[in-house]
């Protein structure tokens, strides 16, 4: 079998997205941080703003310095990494010096090391004489978000200097994809497409929650994905009313139904892109009257929901037509979440608009919950908004009564 192609983004359009962002901070100084963690047990993230402008996912204490107002082009985006130790690198992974290869694979005409971090942003910032905060603003309960931090006690140390709110400019830039976002999405949608086929051929009564977590999950990594987007939800019976169920550990009975929201990522190492996807299943592989009857309303509010996605639509009025037909079937009661939301680089991505942009991919995903009768009832796809309607990444995993049914007839339980 020939191998598939590997796609990722390429390393211009990391710069492209830092110059956009340079321009939008109208000559003031900002700093993104990395952020700190990893190691033996654990892997590292990095602040997602950090890794949408750098591409970079393996230099915990890195930071990302714009200084649009330098007089010297090549100091206008500075890259600063920890300090190159040989012997802790030995147990934690070799990062070399800096050098002409590290600055090629980085992108980044400037390179140094945070030792020197201090002092540049002090000059950078006495130039500019003003600090746009790129990271998210902390409520009160929450520490000072990093970049606020310092620019605060530069703001003791330089008379005149005035600190500004950019919070929401990356953001914006994340919220609307790029072709070669989209195709990472893609790939992941359809990867996730083998998952759901893998489901769907081993399902039966008696089977465990997390067989069919396994089943999915293996199916991603067997077909180019590292693993699942978020935690896998395998929920059946009462356990489907539970939105974000996590044991996965009870036995399936017959006449369950079994809801299961999972999705493949797609990308290095512990970081990607990925999909957000919920089917409800019957266990016997037939629905009951009763079970097609609530069925048959959150398809209908999901089709008809997913039909009127268009640029510029607000997110509350896709939520209240999706609302509006749960309530008039009697179900308003049983449906406490929203319709859905953006999808990127997390499962929740970032909102920092209240109308859907065109290229924004978002998550559409009504329910009816009803634990009386041990029945929960979500169907979620993911949908790009492009203006010549909305294109579904993932609606040919089936979901239609008459195509699950036909699916769980032929199952074979041998797709693993």
């Amino acid at each position: 079998m020939k191998p598939m192609e590997v796609l990722d983004i390429p390393r211009e359009e990391f710069s492209e997205r830092r110059q956009k962002l340079a321009a939008d901070l109208n000559g003031a100084t900002a700093v993104i941080f990395a952020g700190k963690g990893g190691g033996l047990h654990s892997d590292f993230h990095p602040d997602l703003n950090f890794q949408y402008l750098t591409g970079i996912i393996d230099e915990p204490g890195a930071i990302l310095l714009l200084n649009p107002a330098d007089p010297n082009p090549a100091r206008r985006e500075i890259l600063f990494l920890e300090p190159h130790l040989p012997e802790l690198e030995r147990w934690d992974g070799w990062r070399g010096p800096i050098d002409s290869k590290l600055k090629d694979q980085f992108g980044f005409r400037a390179l140094m090391r945070t030792s020197s971090f201090p002092q540049i942003l002090l000059n950078a910032c006495k130039n500019s004489l003003q600090g746009m905060c790129l990271h998210s603003i902390s409520h009160h309960e929450q520490p000072v978000g990093p970049d606020l931090e310092v620019f605060q006690k530069l703001q003791q140390r330089i008379p005149g200097f005035r600190i500004h709110d950019g919070s929401r400019l990356v953001p914006l830039q994340r919220s609307v994809k790029s072709p070669a976002e989209l195709a990472m999405i893609q790939r992941s949608a359809e990867i996730t497409a083998q998952g759901f086929a893998a489901i769907l051929d081993v399902l039966n009564p008696g089977l465990n929650e997390f067989d069919l977590q396994e089943a999915a999950e293996h199916a991603y990594r067997s077909n180019g994905s590292r693993g699942p987007f978020y935690g896998t939800i395998v929920g059946s019976g009462f356990n489907a009313t539970i939105l974000h169920y996590r044991d996965n550990c009870a036995p399936i009975a017959d006449g369950d139904l079994v809801v299961i929201d999972s999705g493949a990522r797609y990308g290095k190492g512990p970081c990607g892109y990925g999909s957000d996807v919920t089917r409800t299943y019957p266990a016997n592989g037939r629905f009951s009257d009763r079970q097609k009857e609530v069925y048959s309303v959150v398809l209908e509010s999901l089709e008809t929901t997913i039909s009127a996605v268009k640029p510029g639509i607000a997110y509350a009025e896709l939520d209240s037509i999706s609302r509006k037909i749960i309530s008039e079937a009697g179900f308003g009661d049983f449906y406490p979440h929203g319709v859905g939301h953006p999808i990127g680089l997390e499962v929740h991505d970032v909102q920092p608009e209240t109308l859907v942009p065109e290229g924004a991919i978002i998550t559409i995903e009504p329910g009816i919950y009803l634990s009386d009768e041990n029945m929960g009832i979500r169907i979620e796809d993911d949908i790009l908004v492009t203006a010549e309607g909305p294109v579904n990444l993932t609606g040919n995993i089936p979901k239609t009564i008459k195509d699950i049914e036909e699916a769980l007839a032929n199952r074979t339980g041998t797709n693993r």
